[in-house]
């Protein structure tokens, strides 16, 4: 059964707003939860714009379902997943200005890197993922760094999906089954929202993980925060 791990990323943006604590980045967190995600997601930028540092300490004191910290692998985001052992370090080669994730990791290049950052983060017992574009050539040299898992960068697929869905999903289900090939697990992420969830689940059925948190927040403006998470849920089951 495919996951939803929640980012709550947005929920500090809207703190960070006005300062002070509110809404509360950690009770968001518990209640996502409660409310039926299987995991929270972070992903703190060296600007601290929105998640802080401080936050993933304080969550890690609570958080009971699965914990994943997304970031470029600088020695501070490295520092923090030593001291903070998540469930899942998921690597993402953003640069220190980028609004958010944009590309995946070009394994290519950056095998050597990725595989050293890769062992370091498996001594501390943490799972990893690699953000990875939908591209064939990436995925053996993700395999030799030593990852448990790719996650797949879901923009492309979320921009055309209403134009023609099946040539949009098209490139994700070959690279899917090579992961599976590789042994390697598949994750998903960016831009999934209750439109295009299901068919890319339908599509590929072995998803381990999504992780969402821009629209998902967005639709809870609307519907409440507990009744989104299970609209979320219920396209993972469709």
């Amino acid at each position: 059964m495919t996951q939803l791990s929640v980012n709550i990323n947005k929920i500090a943006t809207l703190r960070n707003a006005r300062g002070a604590n509110n809404p509360n980045v950690v009770k968001v967190a518990l209640d996502c939860e409660r409310f039926g995600a299987q995991g929270i997601t972070v992903h703190p930028r060296p600007d601290e714009r929105h998640i802080r540092y401080q936050d993933v300490l304080d969550l890690s004191k609570v958080v009971t379902t699965e914990f994943n910290i997304e970031g470029y692998p600088d020695q501070r985001f490295m520092q923090l997943i030593r001291e903070v052992k998540p469930a899942q370090a998921t690597l993402v080669p953003d640069p220190p200005d980028a609004i958010t994730s944009n590309t995946g990791w070009d394994t290519i290049t950056h095998q050597s890197l990725l595989s050293d950052i890769v062992a370091e983060l498996k001594e501390i017992g943490t799972r990893v993922s690699i953000f990875i574009n939908p591209e064939a050539k990436y995925f053996e040299p993700a395999k030799r760094t030593g990852t448990d898992r790719v996650e797949l960068y879901t923009e492309p697929y979320a921009s055309h999906y209403h134009q023609d869905r099946e040539k949009a999903v098209k490139p994700y289900v070959e690279v899917s089954h090579l992961a599976r090939e590789l042994g390697l697990g598949l994750n998903a992420g960016h831009d999934l929202d209750l439109h295009n969830l299901a068919f890319l689940h339908q599509s590929i059925p072995f998803l381990e993980e999504v992780s969402i948190g821009h629209a998902l927040i967005c639709d809870a403006l609307y519907y409440g925060l507990e009744n989104t998470i299970q609209m979320y849920r219920r396209q993972l089951e469709i």
